[in-house]
């Protein structure tokens, strides 16, 4: 490496040296409860697929009869030639799901709220947005160009005073906000957000990706969870998490739509989501259509889970949700307790400083539909066992 470039191998040092260096494991196998990594089979706590539905024969049936009847590229963006009858019907199934008039379907969460957020608001407006809103948010936010307002977490008396300390600007204002946060697990005050909203002429924008097949009637996440029905003005979703493929989607009227399929920059520049991809969501959807069993067992094994921890002597933060932080507080000791969980057959990362801040690492456990209760013992068995070890508890 040339010497001008000698600074990232001395930033490598640096974050192996404060504990904050990221191992990366290979899975070898599909996901699911279980996983093979390093040859080796261990729990999987680590994975955002909260109804098993990554490897469901189901998902997979579909994207093969749908690679045998379209192929498997789109070939294009969505405003060339990119646009196949099938992501027309991918996005009227999700609008249906989500009760709203009309949804735009592009290439991943991420690039969801870069799609949303810059066609709404530009270099002259106003975002209000969550301090602990995820980096997919506040990247939009800083490629729109419009300022910044920063509110406590979840503190709607801080956002009024705020929205109150700039309601003589006349300009768009957009308050936006993770639905469910995915680090805490906790829930967005949706139903003040939106009083705050109609009161100060703000438009509404929550991001769901932690919400969809989580909340809500058989996952339809947090609007229906709350029934605030079309007062949220825009619902930008994952297809990544609950519904266990890839992709995201931006939903609400008709009008949204249309215009952010004219403005939106990954649906202008960058190709449409692949055939098997959208076959196994059109799956996924479906699924979630014909019942809500998934959703129900993902909230028992959720609930089990914190209950079993709690009683054994864990710090289990504020979750609302199935996610379930195991808080350390050093990112040095949340590495060691995540390396020793996985000498005992225990897949769970530890997760530090920036992706949470200083002084707040932790494990955070994603249970998922699939696991059994007999998995979840031999989990809190193994967590108390390296717990005791490490003075956790």
């Amino acid at each position: 490496m040339s010497s001008k470039m000698k600074f990232v191998d001395e930033e490598l040092k640096r974050l192996k040296d404060e504990g904050l260096y990221v191992n990366i494991r290979v899975i070898e196998s599909p996901q699911g409860p279980w996983v093979q990594i390093e040859g080796r089979r261990v729990l999987n706590l680590c994975s955002n697929n909260y109804l098993g539905l990554c490897s469901d024969p189901r998902l997979c049936a579909k994207a093969k009869e749908y690679i045998d009847k379209y192929g498997v590229g789109p070939g294009a963006v969505r405003t060339i030639a990119g646009t196949m009858s099938i992501h027309i019907e991918l996005e009227k199934k999700l609008a249906a799901f989500k009760g709203a008039e009309a949804a735009i379907v592009v290439q991943s969460g991420f690039c969801a709220n870069l799609s949303a957020i810059p066609p709404l608001v530009g270099k002259d407006d106003l975002i209000f947005s969550d301090e602990l809103n995820h980096a997919s948010i506040i990247d939009g936010c800083r490629l729109s160009r419009a300022e910044i307002v920063r509110y406590a977490h979840c503190d709607v008396k801080d956002l009024e005073a705020k929205l109150k300390e700039y309601a003589g600007r006349n300009c768009r204002k957009l308050i936006v906000t993770d639905g469910v946060f995915s680090m805490d697990g906790d829930i967005a005050p949706l139903p003040e957000i939106v009083d705050l909203a109609d009161k100060y002429g703000a438009m509404v924008m929550v991001d769901d990706a932690h919400g969809e097949g989580v909340l809500g009637r058989g996952g339809r996440g947090i609007v229906d969870h709350f029934g605030l029905g079309d007062r949220v003005d825009v619902e930008v979703g994952t297809l990544s998490k609950a519904f266990g493929v890839v992709g995201g989607f931006v939903a609400g009227s008709t009008s949204l739509v249309e215009y952010l399929r004219q403005k939106a920059r990954p649906n202008l520049f960058s190709s449409a989501l692949t055939v098997p991809d959208v076959a196994a969501n059109i799956a996924a959807v479906d699924i979630l259509e014909e019942s809500d069993d998934l959703v129900k067992k993902l909230w028992e094994n959720g609930n089990y889970l914190k209950q079993c921890l709690k009683e054994r002597g864990f710090d289990i933060g504020r979750s609302q949700t199935p996610i379930t932080p195991i808080m350390v507080g050093d990112a040095s000791k949340a590495k060691e307790f995540s390396l020793k969980l996985f000498d005992e057959g225990i897949f769970i990362q530890s997760i530090a400083y920036p992706t949470v801040p200083l002084g707040k690492a932790r494990l955070r456990a994603m249970v998922s539909a699939a696991h059994s209760r007999k998995d979840l013992d031999f989990a809190v068995d193994k967590f108390t066992k390296v717990g005791k070890a490490l003075g956790i508890i």
